[in-house]
């Protein structure tokens, strides 16, 4: 089938780094969900392939014999906890090359047990791909770097989690599914050797300006703390709370990857959390900063015997690195914020004003998406909350300010989604699809998701409102 141009450079590296394994076969697939302009960008022709031809390749029924069918092994820090891990229900299968001469790796999720499974059954829910698809895809059309999805398929067969629920299988899509806990792995379990394959194939693959670097080690972990501190500024930027940022689900290629326990921020509340298994709060929406250094020096940590032979001048040399590198956190975030309220320079003025204006929304509970919504669009916000006079003040103070309202509203309408995958109106969608099978309202929702800076319809603007209670009770799972 010419469906795809595979290559499969990972099977390049030591077999230790991978394991041979081929998705399970499903009793009923079918498709429920596609991405066609995905599937074009990535030169995925289906026009010579049957709807169940599709089916059973994108649920694993069918064995492509030019496919790679790995598994990737990794480790990571799970809630601080390293602990040896791999793909448990998720088999490569392949790299996709594109007509421009990219690379994507094609992953099949939910598609069985592999060797890495650790008593997991190796599948997944329909509603937990399903919510993967609609949170890449928002975060795709939020411009936000993220894995994405091509499509899931029904499986036909039950799931046991908290419930039994209908399988699927989602074929995702990434730049590639490289890890800090890819580089754990190795570093802990394997060779020094192996571990330099690994750096050059990563700037290979990622960093190819840096294959020639002094120090190849020093150099990817500067590249990927680079990518991961705009990856975090983006996201605080759209108040998304990513729920699970263990080390093994940290992309070196900086992409969001694993839409588990992840749900976007109502409220502005810096200690909001809405996973079931974040019962600590390590992983809040304030602190995602703070966890993503920390993340980063686990990289630094498996990098050290490649940084300098001598360990002590591995680690003064990594420290320097991180340090300097992460002193762009502050400024890059302190500049996100002044460009949602319109300024370009963040002078004492425009800085006070993004203080003073988080430190309102936050005692008096107001929206973080919809507040920076009502200084663009007042007639779409209709709120008590903004008419009360400390904000009024504020808005006056900020108004005065701002050196050309045109260039003001351009800046913001570029940093203010009007519409984020709101957790109830997500919520509500699975439900729906699952009660009655229409799939309707889901391509609509992600009609509107996919251009989330500009107002769409008057009726579709119920969309854009926060929950009954902001989502006090909301929780989010993991799915596996």
């Amino acid at each position: 089938m010419s469906i795809f141009h595979f290559d499969n450079t990972y099977r390049s590296l030591p077999a230790e780094t991978f394991t041979e394994c081929h998705p399970t076969a499903v009793s009923n697939p079918q498709l429920v969900a596609f991405n066609d302009s995905l599937a074009a960008e990535l030169g995925i022709d289906t026009s010579q392939s049957s709807p169940s031809e599709l089916e059973a390749i994108l649920s694993g029924n069918i064995q492509l014999p030019h496919a790679a069918y790995i598994a990737q092994a990794y480790a990571g820090h799970q809630f601080g906890h390293f602990n040896r891990l791999g793909d448990g229900r998720a088999i490569l299968l392949g790299e996709q090359l594109t007509p421009d001469g990219r690379r994507f790796d094609l992953q099949l999720k939910g598609a069985g047990p592999t060797p890495y499974s650790r008593r997991g059954d190796g599948r997944a829910t329909l509603s937990s791909m399903l919510r993967e698809y609609i949170i890449s895809e928002a975060m795709f059309g939020l411009g936000i770097p993220t894995t994405r999805s091509l499509a899931v398929v029904a499986t036909g067969e039950a799931v046991y989690r908290e419930q039994i629920q209908p399988g699927a299988v989602l074929t995702r899509v990434a730049a590639s599914h490289l890890r800090v806990g890819t580089f754990q792995y190795v570093a802990h379990y394997g060779s020094t050797q192996t571990l330099e394959q690994l750096v050059d194939y990563s700037l290979k693959r990622h960093y190819p300006h840096l294959i020639e670097a002094d120090n190849k080690a020093l150099a990817l972990l500067q590249a990927v703390m680079e990518k991961q501190i705009d990856l975090i500024v983006h996201w605080m930027r759209v108040g998304f709370i990513h729920g699970v940022m263990n080390t093994d689900n940290v992309s070196i290629a900086g992409e969001t990857i694993d839409y588990g326990p992840c749900a976007f921020m109502n409220i502005y509340k810096p200690e909001t959390v809405f996973s079931s298994i974040d019962t600590t709060g390590r992983y809040v929406f304030g602190n995602q900063p703070n966890i993503a250094l920390w993340n980063l020096s686990r990289l630094a940590e498996s990098l050290l015997s490649l940084i300098h032979p001598q360990t002590e001048k591995a680690i003064e040399l990594a420290t320097q690195c991180i340090q300097n590198t992460w002193g762009q956190f502050e400024s890059k975030y302190k500049q996100m914020l002044i460009a949602k309220i319109g300024f370009t320079e963040p002078t004492p003025d425009a800085l006070k004003l993004s203080s003073d204006l988080l430190q309102w929304m936050y005692a008096h509970e107001a929206d973080y998406t919809n507040t920076f919504v009502k200084l663009m669009h007042p007639q779409l916000i209709n709120d008590a909350v903004y008419d009360t006079t400390d904000f009024t003040q504020w808005l006056q103070t900020w108004r005065a300010q701002l050196s050309s309202d045109s260039q003001a509203y351009k800046l913001m309408k570029s940093q203010n989604p009007i519409y984020i995958p709101r957790n109830h109106q997500v919520e509500k969608l699975l439900t729906q699809i699952g009660d009655t099978g229409d799939l309707k309202p889901l391509h609509a929702y992600l009609a509107q998701l996919t251009s989330p800076y500009n107002a769409h319809e008057p009726n579709q603007l119920l969309m854009q409102g926060p929950p009954p209670a902001h989502d006090q009770n909301y929780k989010t799972y993991c799915g596996t």
